[in-house]
């Protein structure tokens, strides 16, 4: 199966096109230019390169959060734009197991941390299965940073961009995975969307929307002004 992922839930992103679960080529967004400027013009570079035509691509895979409210808006409209325009299907992939995905083959087991800003952090912990693949052991939750610190026990293996903030802080037993795994990346986006997809998942593209790490300020602040 031919599988384009999008991989935009960080300020930067990346795309990537697979063979199934055998990744042929990945390209970084550019750092210059946001993603909604730099997305369109790396899928089409990209698909040029492995010599698809659009319409060759049978899976668009879209990383679906938590994450930032612009990066995922962009990525998942992209994802669905193209997949309607070319009759391919359409799946979204949970971001914070794809960041698990980019761990060393001896990790067994690690939570994986993002910022949710205002001091406050998503965590999910996750384990390694017989088939090498990770699932989640826990559902996430959004955490005060501090609260998060005074939880970690020795030992712990943790990865996620959101020790970006809160590395110099954690306590000398912790383990942090090194910073390149630290980001979600489209490889690992569309080797994971082969996965599941060859397990029976579906999504429906008209249905299919980002999952942020927190509601928008307006939201908590209309629900405050209407006592909820």
């Amino acid at each position: 199966m031919k599988i384009l992922a999008l991989e935009t839930t960080e300020r930067t992103g990346s795309v990537a096109v697979a063979d199934g679960g055998n990744v042929l080529l990945e390209m970084e967004l550019s750092h210059s230019q946001r993603s909604a400027q730099s997305l369109a013009p790396a899928m089409r570079d990209l698909l040029g390169q492995v010599g698809w035509r659009p319409d060759d691509v049978q899976l668009t895979a879209v990383s679906q959060g938590p994450g930032s409210f612009t990066g995922l808006r962009i990525g998942i409209a992209t994802a669905k734009l193209f997949a309607y325009a070319t009759g391919g299907e359409l799946l979204g992939i949970d971001t914070l197991a794809v960041i698990a995905d980019g761990s060393p083959d001896e990790v067994a087991e690690l939570s994986v941390v993002q910022d949710a800003q205002r001091g406050e952090l998503v965590v999910r912990r996750f384990a390694r299965r017989s088939d090498g693949w990770f699932e989640p052991r826990e559902p996430e939750r959004l955490l005060d940073g501090e609260s998060w610190l005074s939880q970690l026990t020795p030992d712990q293996v943790i990865s996620g961009p959101g020790l970006v903030r809160w590395v110099g802080r954690l306590p000398s037993q912790v383990r942090t995975l090194p910073s390149s795994c630290w980001t979600p990346r489209a490889s690992e986006v569309a080797r994971r969307a082969a996965y599941e997809y060859d397990r029976g998942r579906r999504d429906d593209l008209w249905r299919l929307g980002p999952r942020y790490s927190r509601r928008s300020a307006a939201e908590e602040k209309w629900d405050k002004k209407a006592g909820c």
